[in-house]
C-alpha cells in the first residue's frame, strides 16, 4: 500500500509518496504561495493528488489552521493563508479522485510522528510545540491527540504572555507567539543590531559571539521558557517535545532544560524536555499514519 502525503505550511508544500512501512519513497517541495489565498493553494493540492490518484490507496494531508479532522475542513485559519477558512479538502479531493482522505493540523500531525517514530516513543502524554513564524502546539494524551470539543484544542502560542502587549494576528494582545516565535526572536535581534538575519545565521559563530545578539537569545529564551513554565503546572507533562528549525540549536535546548530543572518545584525539575527528532519529515509521516488509520478503521470520508 503506498501512501500519498502531503505537509502544507506556510512557506512550502512537501509532499511525497509513503510506503506502508512509513519509509518515504520520494518527496518534493514547492512554494506554497499562501499569500494567495486558500482557494489557490487548494488548487495546488489537487493537481499534486491527481498526479498520483491512480497509484495510491489514500491521501494524508497536514496543514496550518484549525482542523475538523472528521470533515477533513479548515475551520479556522489566519491572515497567513487569507480565505482557507471553510475549504472542505476532504469533500473536495474524495468528489473527484474517490480516494479516503484524512486531514489533521500541523502540530498534530507532528506530534503523532513524533509519538511513533521520534522523541515521543515510550509517553503515553506528552506536549508538543513548534516555533516559527508562530508558536504551535499539540497534546497527546492516553496515547492520542486531543483535539478538544472544537478541534481547536493546543493553540499554545495564543496563551496570553504579556497582558496589553504586542498585537497578535489571532486578535488578542500579548500572545506567548509575540514574544517566543522564530519571527520574534528575529525581530529582536533586528532592533538591537539593525541587521536582518535567519534564524539560522543567529547561530552561526561570528553572531553568536556578538554580546549584544547573546543578550537577544537570552531573553527570547526566557520568553520561551515562560510559556512552558505556564504548561507544566497545567499538565505537569512527562515530556515537552519542541520542534521548529530553531530548536535544532543545542544551546537552546540544553539552557532551556537547565534553567527549568532549576526551579524548585517538581513538575519542573522532572519533566524532560526533547529535541524534535523527526524535523521536515515530521508532517507528512504524521499525515500518512493518520491516512492509513483511518483507511484500516474504515472512518467516514
Amino acid at each position: 500500500m503506498k501512501i500519498l502525503a502531503i505537509d502544507i505550511g506556510g512557506t512550502a508544500i512537501k509532499y511525497g509518496i509513503v510506503r506502508e512501512d512509513f519509509s518515504i519513497e520520494q518527496s518534493f517541495e514547492i512554494p506554497t504561495e499562501a499569500n494567495l489565498g486558500g482557494p489557490h493553494l487548494m488548487n495546488k493540492i489537487m493537481t499534486i493528488v491527481g498526479e498520483y490518484a491512480n497509484d495510491v490507496a489514500c491521501v494524508g494531508i497536514s496543514t496550518a489552521g484549525q482542523v475538523n479532522s472528521e470533515l477533513g475542513k479548515i475551520i479556522f485559519a489566519s491572515e497567513n493563508i487569507p480565505n482557507y477558512t471553510g475549504i472542505e479538502i476532504t469533500k473536495t479531493i474524495h468528489k473527484k479522485y474517490n480516494l479516503p482522505v484524512s486531514v489533521e493540523n500541523d502540530v498534530n500531525s507532528a506530534a503523532t510522528a513524533e509519538a511513533n517514530f521520534g522523541s515521543g516513543r515510550g509517553y503515553s502524554d506528552f506536549l508538543c510545540l513548534t516555533y516559527g513564524t508562530g508558536v504551535g502546539g499539540a497534546m497527546w494524551i492516553n496515547n492520542k491527540i486531543y483535539t478538544g470539543e472544537h478541534f481547536s484544542a493546543g493553540e499554545f502560542g495564543h496563551i496570553v504572555t504579556h497582558t496589553g502587549g504586542r498585537k497578535c494576528t489571532c486578535g488578542n494582545n500579548g500572545c506567548y507567539e509575540m514574544y517566543a516565535s522564530t519571527r520574534a526572536l528575529i525581530q529582536g535581534v533586528k532592533d538591537a543590531t539593525g541587521k536582518t538575519l535567519t534564524g539560522r545565521e543567529i547561530f552561526k559563530p561570528e553572531n553568536f559571539s556578538n554580546v549584544t545578539i547573546r543578550a537577544v537569545i537570552d531573553n527570547w529564551i526566557e520568553e520561551v521558557i515562560g510559556g512552558l513554565i505556564t504548561l507544566i503546572f497545567i499538565f505537569n507533562p512527562p515530556c515537552i517535545i519542541l520542534g521548529g528549525g530553531i530548536m535544532n540549536e543545542d544551546y537552546i535546548i540544553d539552557e532551556i532544560n537547565k534553567r527549568i530543572h532549576a526551579r524548585p518545584m517538581h513538575s519542573c525539575k522532572s519533566v524532560s524536555i526533547k529535541k524534535a527528532a523527526m524535523k521536515n519529515q515530521a508532517g507528512m509521516l504524521g499525515a500518512a499514519l493518520l491516512a492509513k488509520e483511518r483507511l484500516q478503521g474504515n472512518l467516514p470520508e
